[in-house]
Order: C-alpha cells, then structure tokens, then sequence
C-alpha cells in the first residue's frame, strides 16, 4: 500500500470526514482574511483610508 493510499483510508473514515473540512474551512478563511487585509493596506499607502469602510459595508 503506498503512503497516498493509507493517508486517503484515514482521511475518508466518516469520524475524520468533518475534522478535514473544517482543516478545509480554516485554511479558507484565513486566505480570504490575509488578502483583505492585503487589499487594505495598499488603501491605507494610496491615502484613501476612508474607502476601507465604505468596502466593508458593501
């Protein structure tokens, strides 16, 4: 059996299936919250802080 086929056969028991989704959800979450921060900061270095709200409340 090689490494790939004994790491889905732990992956795909039905007590790990929600542990992998919200590893899953997780790492989405924090790609999404590191870009908008991102995003943010080059408003903040063009001066137009006030836009950051604006975004927001859209």
């Amino acid at each position: 059996m090689t490494p790939l086929e004994n790491f889905w056969l732990i992956i795909s028991k039905p007590d790990n299936i929600p542990i992998v989704f919200m590893i899953i959800l997780v790492g989405f979450s924090t790609y999404l919250s590191f870009a908008e921060g991102g995003r943010n900061d080059k408003l903040i270095e063009q001066g137009r802080k006030d836009q950051i709200l604006r975004r927001m409340q859209e």
